[in-house]
This record gives structure tokens, C-alpha cells and sequence, in this order.
């Protein structure tokens, strides 16, 4: 590993001029002139966490232990309507970084590269590194493998080659120890940290090399765009152990709806296949497609979720007590997201790969310092880490332990106290805001309050331009909820004053055919023959399953194979399809007008 002055060194641009690729010597400079914005000078920490749906205090849930996700919340803005385009990985990744939605990418599976199979896209840190930001980034942000071009698009968005964890090769091995003492590929799988490969996790690798750069570029003038990827939750389920203790069986239920509803499209259900092939799921011998898993392993797996959970928002609160304790707090803006939801049982269904909120829903906020909340005065902290272990005496995670004794003081009646303080503000409203937002709109909102110039709209075709996006900036939502009051007050009838538009959030996902298939999950480009676009307002879901052809990309809007509508008032769940009992011709033109332009 190089030592810190030589890291000093490659990190300032003056020490960059090494040769690139004559690929990366062929995209265009995006260097703009600056505008004024909220954040204008400020560095910009970006954390998106894998599979992560809102199950967070600062959103409602009573459940989870959240502390420093929440405190987060409680100096941000915080989106609860906020949605992904795709409910998988890659496409979803790739198109908030490019500001594209997936059929623009053209990337539905994990096998293309946008910059090759579809259009030369600028991605969000690369318009930030052109723009004077020393941009880097640790842990899962693209999605690796073909569709970053097996470097995380380095060196088109990183000024430094990207960290992955060195452990995260084992993160599909047989690491899990069951009840007869040998080891399995589990979905359930919380672990003992020291019997495992490395006596570490990737997560806690991720927070260690992020913190490592924080002290890096604590001394340096140049402004950063850190990007920190965490994999939990995403399966294996895999945590420390300790955190077990902070969910007691007897305290799961299982979802609020865990049965497949009666007017369900077959064509529209995930049958979780990736669940099915782990060793524990396997030996229950469950029925493809609709068979449940038994009650009890249910408890189980959203037990482990919940306490993964807990896992990541304690690396969250290393992550961000860092921030504070290199100073750093009043000058960077964190954006907390993830790439997609998570489904645990509801419908009968479980993983992402659908258009339902639980798997299109994600966790968004946004703290910008002196925007969102007071600048903190010299010594004060923003960030202290929050224990959630405060109220189990003696108990500390394995892993994390000795960067906690060596970084960070705390005692447990500050913890608790703070621990308090957090979630009452984190549930207060006055910071969260309900408009329809999406993904997709990330790279114009960070240009925005960074004080860069928001990139243009782009074209009705936009294969052939660098640098535009499909999202507009939501920087306009910001602004305080006393302005929803007064239009609420003045009888207007449009969701947004400003607007004309009701805020709507578009997601997709495609099927090889109508009904459920072993890879109906995660088909490949070439089989895909059905798209589910699906649109949501405060008031609806409503999606249409039409023939899709895969050799030109095409959708038939006249060849509908299937539908969906629900109605959020009345069915906040969306287990009672309305579609084939309502009229909703108006809904068609609206979706379709949408994806013709």
C-alpha cells in the first residue's frame, strides 16, 4: 500500500498526468463555468447502499435500530417518495450515475457497457472530476463487471483507481456455520467476524479505506466527491452476529401481506430464484413457482434483514463521525441512498426484481451545511456515532471494535441522550418532503447544490450527446413545507405551483415471458420479450406489461400483455389490482406521451 505522501501525490492534479487510454483520451471535457448553489465549494460524500428499502426509523419504522442513518435524517432533507428505475443492480446503478433511465442505457441485465452498447454517456463523478473535484471511489458504486467495463468506469469518473474490498471475493463461499457445525452458502447467515476470511467483512473494509482518504484529504485544498458503496443488505445475509440480539424473534412478524394477491399478472410476479439457490432456502425444497417458504424461516430471513440493517447504519456512523472528527462536516454535502428496495414476503415475494414499492423504493436525503441545517460551531459535532448496543450492556461488535477505541469517544449516557435527541428529530416532518422524486434526477440536484452548471435536458434522442440528463433537479422540492401550507390553502389543485406537471416517478423491469420463469428475474438482453413500465404518483401505481423486442430495443404499446392499478389510499399495500375494473385510458396516453418523449 503506498504510504500517505505518496497518495498525497497521485490524488493532486498536478501529479495526474499519467497516460491514458486512448479510450478515456477520446471523452470530451465537461468543464463548465460555475453557478452559485447551496453547496457552492463544498466536497460532496455520496453513500448508496445496496438493497436497501426504507426500513429506517427517520421513515416510520418502529423496528429497526437506526441511530446514525437517523441522526443523518435529522440535519437533512429527507425524500419519502423517492424511487429507482430498475429494481436490479447494475441498470439501476448505472442510470442514476448517468443520469439516463434504462432505456436510454440500454441496459436491463449486467452484460453491456453503456459508453459501447449504447452512447459515450458522462457519468456524475466524471462531470464533477472535469469539473476540479478529486473524485474516488470505495465499495460498490457501479455495479462491477461487464457493465462498468470491469473497472468501475475508471478512468473516465475516478481521479484514483477504485477500492474494492479485499474480502468481498468470499462473499458467496460457504462462510456460514449451521446448527451440525459445517459450513454453507446460507441466505440467513449472521457469523462470528474473527472465522472469517481475513478476520474482516467488506463493509468494514469499505468504512476503513473511506475513513483512510477522509485523513488523506483532510490537509488538501482540492474539493472531493467521495462515493462509498456498502453491500449490506444485500444477500447472503451475512453480519456480525452480535447484532442478532438487537431483534429478538419473538418481536418478527411476517409481512402485512405474505400471500402471491388473487389479480396478480403472472407476468408481473418475482419468483425469487437467487433466494432459492442458497443452501438453506434449498433444503426447505420449496415449489416453484408460488410455493411459500414456512412462516418460521420467514421470521428468520426478516430478522436478518433488520439486523443487517443495523449492521450498515453502524458503519454509516463510523462513516460520517469521521467526516466530523477530520472537520470536515460543515463543508461536505452527504447524500444517503441505496440503488433499489427489497422485497420480505410481501406479495409473496422476496428480493427486488419487480415495479412494487418494495422493490422500487428507496431511502433518500440530502444534508448540505447552512442549507438543510446550521453551520456547527468550531469543536461542535454533527455526527457523533450513535452505539446501538447503548441499552445491552457490555456488548461491542466484533470488527469495527478497535477503529472505535482508537478514532472515537463516547459514553453511553451521551448515547443514549443523543440516540433520543436524533429520532425525535429525525420523525419531526418539517425536514422530509413527499413529492414524487427519482434516481434518475441525482446527477442534475448534486451539479446543483455543488454550484456546477446543471447539465442540459436531454433531447428526445440522445444517443449522440455526452453530457445531458433525464432528470431534472429536485433542488426545487428544498424548499419548506410552509409553501405546501399556503398552496394547500389557496385552493390549487396541481401537486407542484411551479410545475404544471404532477411529480411522477417511472420505473421498469423486464420479463422473459408472461409467465414466471427460472430467469424471470434477471433475463438476459437477448431473451427479454416483455417490459413492465410502471408509473407512480401520491395517488396510484399504475403499469402496463407490453411486447418488447430486444434486437431494437422497441416497446409495443399496442400489444398489451398485462396490467396493473392501485390505488394508495385505499390499498397502501397494492394487493388489489383495479386494472381490468377501471377505466384508464388516460393513464395509457399519460405513461406512453411520457416514453415517446
Amino acid at each position: 500500500m503506498a504510504d500517505a505522501g505518496s497518495l498525497f501525490c497521485f490524488l493532486m492534479a498536478s501529479c495526474a498526468a499519467f497516460a491514458l487510454s486512448s479510450l478515456a483520451a477520446a471523452v470530451p471535457r465537461l468543464r463548465t463555468r460555475r453557478t452559485a448553489g447551496p453547496g457552492d465549494g463544498m466536497n460532496v460524500l455520496f453513500i448508496v447502499v445496496d438493497d436497501l428499502r426504507p426500513v429506517l426509523g427517520c421513515y416510520g419504522d418502529n423496528l429497526v435500530k437506526s441511530p446514525n442513518i437517523d441522526q443523518l435524517a435529522s440535519q437533512s432533507i429527507v425524500f419519502s417518495n423517492a424511487y429507482a428505475q430498475q429494481a436490479v443492480c447494475a441498470p439501476s446503478r448505472v442510470s442514476f450515475l448517468t443520469g439516463r433511465r434504462p432505456d436510454t442505457t440500454r441496459l436491463y441485465d449486467f452484460y453491456s457497457y453503456w459508453r459501447v452498447h449504447s452512447g459515450n454517456y458522462s457519468t456524475m463523478p466524471q462531470y464533477f472530476k472535469e469539473n476540479g473535484y478529486v473524485t474516488m471511489s470505495v465499495g460498490k458504486v457501479f455495479h462491477p463487471g461487464i457493465s462498468s467495463n470491469y473497472s468501475d468506469d475508471y478512468p473516465y469518473s475516478w481521479s484514483i483507481p477504485p477500492f474494492h474490498p479485499s474480502t468481498e471475493k468470499y462473499e458467496n463461499d460457504k462462510t456460514c456455520r449451521g446448527k451440525d457445525g459445517r459450513l454453507y452458502a446460507n441466505l440467513v447467515c449472521p457469523i462470528d467476524v474473527t472465522e472469517m476470511p481475513g478476520g474482516t467483512l467488506p463493509d468494514i473494509e469499505t468504512t476503513e479505506e473511506a475513513i483512510r482518504l477522509l485523513n488523506v484529504m483532510k490537509t488538501k485544498k482540492q474539493k472531493f466527491f467521495l462515493a462509498v458503496g456498502y453491500h449490506k443488505p444485500h444477500i447472503p445475509l451475512r453480519y456480525p452476529q452480535e447484532f442478532l440480539k438487537l431483534y429478538p424473534l419473538e418481536n418478527i412478524t411476517l409481512a402485512p401481506d405474505p400471500w402471491v394477491p388473487e389479480k396478480l399478472p403472472p407476468v408481473a410476479y418475482n419468483p425469487w430464484v437467487d433466494i432459492r439457490q442458497r443452501d438453506d432456502v434449498k433444503a426447505l425444497n420449496v415449489t416453484f413457482p408460488y410455493g411459500p417458504l414456512p412462516d418460521d424461516f420467514q421470521r428468520l430471513i426478516r430478522q436478518s434483514y433488520y439486523a443487517a440493517v443495523s449492521y450498515l447504519d453502524m458503519q454509516v456512523g463510523l462513516l460520517l463521525n469521521a467526516l466530523d472528527y477530520v472537520g470536515l462536516s460543515n463543508s461536505t454535502i452527504v447524500v444517503f441512498t441505496a440503488d433499489h428496495g427489497w422485497s420480505l414476503g410481501e406479495h409473496g415475494e422476496w428480493a427486488k426484481y419487480s415495479n412494487f414499492d418494495v422493490a422500487t423504493q428507496v431511502p433518500l436525503m440530502f444534508y448540505v451545511p447552512r442549507m438543510t441545517t446550521s453551520s456547527a460551531s468550531q469543536g461542535e459535532r454533527v455526527f457523533p456515532y450513535l452505539d446501538p448496543f447503548s441499552h445491552i450492556v457490555g456488548l461491542v461488535p466484533q470488527g469495527n471494535k478497535m477503529m472505535k477505541e482508537m478514532f472515537y469517544d463516547w459514553t453511553q449516557t451521551s448515547t443514549m441522550v443523543s440516540y433520543t435527541l436524533a429520532v425525535d428529530v429525525c420523525t419531526n416532518t418539517a425536514g422530509q418532503r413527499k413529492k414524487m422524486v427519482e434516481l434518475v434526477s441525482l446527477f442534475s440536484t448534486l451539479a446543483e447544490l455543488a454550484g456546477l452548471q446543471v447539465p442540459p435536458a436531454c433531447p428526445e434522442t440522445s444517443f449522440h450527446v455526452a453530457l445531458c440528463t433525464e432528470g431534472a433537479s429536485i433542488v426545487r422540492y428544498f424548499k419548506s413545507s410552509e409553501q405546501k401550507v399556503q398552496k394547500k390553502e389557496n385552493g390549487c389543485n396541481d401537486t407542484n405551483k411551479y410545475y404544471s406537471e404532477e411529480p411522477v416517478a417511472f420505473s421498469q423491469y423486464p420479463r422473459p415471458a408472461d409467465t414466471p420463469q427460472w430467469d424471470s428475474d434477471k433475463p438476459k438482453l437477448k431473451d427479454i420479450r416483455i417490459m413492465g413500465y410502471s408509473m407512480r404518483t401520491i395517488d396510484y401505481r399504475y403499469t402496463v406489461w407490453v411486447q418488447f423486442n430486444p434486437e431494437n430495443f422497441s416497446a409495443d404499446f399496442e400489444d398489451v400483455h398485462a396490467g396493473e392499478l392501485y390505488m394508495m389510499e385505499t390499498d397502501p399495500n397494492q394487493d388489489n389490482n383495479i386494472y381490468n375494473n377501471t377505466l384508464h385510458g388516460h393513464l395509457f396516453k399519460k405513461i406512453v406521451d411520457f416514453l415517446k418523449h
